[in-house]
């Protein structure tokens, strides 16, 4: 493995993660499980967090939390990962470059004055976590500022597998075309998630541009659903839903599109003739907090797929990886994987 072949991009937010109430969630009109993007009645609520319940921060953003824990996989050699977004000139920002470089990802950022650093409010009531993105400087990256400077380029061009999370298309379509063309024409592999099921619902013409370049679409199962009511599938089932995302056109022909499910802990369906496989076993007591565990289910398939491991290595990975960090608050981990 060499450095640089991993190629991320992506909204980076600060995450502020807190145990809340039930009366907390109602007063922002929130539901237990979902992620949403801050609303004008949301201001309010990144002060009242940080005020009435403990907090902790930590680097996220869905794209960046996927390969920082790939990265972790991976171990040796460092910056295997390159990470690209937009942040500001200021404390979150110096905050999120330190936690980068801590968990040894190669985080070029675009970084701009006109709009403070991302975050994301976590809000974790049981087992559920809500999530509120304010995006602010994720929302100002510039292809033209950023991706198409050579030195930038040159990054993307030495990297074999592409990760963009679809929350990424509400930000710069022009900037994820341009890369998964490239993957397209050089026969890498690109990989999108879905995301969120308001991505689906929203943003579904930007995701359909996309999709011919797709070689592995990953979602999970209320995202998988809200892709199908999008299109038209006239089928509620999920290995249904996965073959026929899989049909959908590709401009690569060299690579059968691969799509990926999560369904929690109802195991994982892939469409490599599709199967479902179980996940690890855990004991309720034992999950601390969701946050970040579909983000570091990718991060444990990317680690595996970069070295060209089988697409069963690569999800026994992910499984591992979403395991280990269900075990604790935010999307962090320990300081070595024990992962054979």
């Amino acid at each position: 493995l060499t450095q640089n072949t991993l190629f991320g991009m992506g909204n980076p937010l600060l995450d502020i993660c807190a145990v809340v109430d039930k009366d907390f969630l109602d007063k922002y009109g929130l539901k237990p499980n979902d992620q949403i993007l801050a609303e004008e009645k949301h201001k309010e609520m990144f002060e009242e967090i940080v005020k009435k319940f403990k907090v902790e921060y930590h680097a996220g953003g869905a794209t960046q939390n996927s390969v920082k824990v790939a990265q972790w996989m991976i171990q040796e050699p460092h910056k295997v990962a390159t990470f690209f977004g937009c942040i500001g000139k200021d404390m979150f920002g110096k905050i999120l470059k330190e936690k980068a470089e801590e968990a040894h990802v190669d985080a070029h950022y675009y970084e701009q004055s006109e709009e403070p650093t991302g975050t994301c409010a976590a809000c974790i009531t049981g087992d559920n976590r809500s999530l509120v993105a304010n995006l602010a400087a994720a929302n100002c990256y510039k292809k033209e500022k950023h991706l198409d400077l050579e030195e930038n380029w040159k990054l993307v061009e030495k990297a074999h597998v592409y990760y963009i999370a679809g929350f990424f298309l509400t930000v710069s379509l022009e900037s994820i075309l341009k890369v998964a063309k490239h993957a397209s024409e050089n026969n890498k592999i690109f990989c999108l998630n879905l995301s969120a099921p308001f991505i689906c619902e929203f943003f579904k013409e930007a995701l359909m541009k996309v999709m011919p370049y797709v070689d592995i679409l990953f979602g999970n199962e209320t995202e998988a659903a809200a892709f199908a009511q999008e299109r038209g599938f006239e089928t509620e089932d999920i290995e249904e839903i996965a073959k026929k995302a899989q049909s959908l056109p590709k401009e690569n022909k060299k690579r059968q599109r691969i799509v990926v499910f999560t369904q929690g802990k109802e195991g994982t369906v892939m469409t490599k003739g599709v199967e479902t496989f179980p996940v690890l076993e855990i004991d309720q007591s034992e999950i601390v907090d969701t946050t970040g565990a579909g983000d570091a289910f990718v991060g444990g398939f990317l680690s595996q797929l970069v070295q060209d491991k089988t697409f069963e290595q690569c999800i026994h990975a992910g499984h591992y990886s979403a395991n280990v960090i269900i075990r604790h608050a935010g999307c962090t981990f320990p300081e070595k994987p024990d992962f054979h």
